[in-house]
């Protein structure tokens, strides 16, 4: 499987260490808008996203991934990209610990160390960071993001675009709702509205978020 990123910034450093860690994938070239002009570099393309539509056409086996950590980005890059979602990869690390009974949307990439349980449903181009646990029948949305060893107990759901920080806990059968942010170590005992932030041990709600185009 070829694969091209969209992207080139910290996250996609670790993307690539994943893609050189997987049989049969292979890293081609990153997208950015970044690159006015296609160049080739130690045998990877950096080029425009406009260049899309026109991979689509030269390879009959590529995959995109969006290398972009940032959930509002990562979402508008989906939307103005308007790749058919079978071109979507995804990426599961080899030291992940996933249940057959599990689901993982086009798009989504699990890092290192994770573990995903029995029955839980992930949705598209969301982030599973390294050594996150998400527990059984946990339900994530699209364009969610576990930090870094962010436990989701049994029975979570994460609604589109939440952002769980670094550290973060969250109990049996909490809702974190749609575009809303949890931050690094706090520990969620309640429900957290939508487009929300919620800090501290326990959580409390802080303010809410405005935030454009979701």
């Amino acid at each position: 499987m070829k694969i091209v990123l969209i992207g080139e910034g910290g996250h996609s450093k670790v993307i690539k260490d994943m893609i050189d860690s997987i049989a049969g994938c292979e890293l081609i070239g990153y997208l950015d808008d970044k690159y006015e002009r296609t160049i080739v570099k130690k045998e990877l393309f950096f080029a425009p996203l406009s260049t899309a539509s026109h991979l689509l056409e030269e390879f009959t086996d590529i995959q995109f991934i969006v290398a972009i950590g940032n959930n509002q980005k990562r979402k508008k890059v989906v939307d103005e990209m308007c790749i058919p979602d079978s071109y979507y990869g995804t990426l599961l690390h080899p030291s992940s610990i996933i249940s057959p009974s599990a689901e993982i949307g086009l798009g989504t990439v699990v890092m290192p160390a994770t573990v995903i349980n029995a029955d839980a449903k992930i949705g598209r181009h969301a982030i599973i960071n390294t050594g996150s646990v998400i527990e059984h029948d946990s339900k994530l949305g699209d364009f969610v993001h576990i930090s870094p060893h962010g436990t989701l107990t049994g029975s979570v759901k994460v609604e589109e675009g939440a952002h769980i920080g670094a550290g973060a806990t969250l109990i049996p059968n909490m809702a974190i709702g749609k575009w809303s942010v949890i931050g690094a170590g706090a520990t969620i005992i309640n429900d957290i509205p939508a487009h929300s932030l919620a800090v501290g041990t326990p959580a409390i709600l802080k303010n809410k978020l405005s935030i454009e185009g979701v």
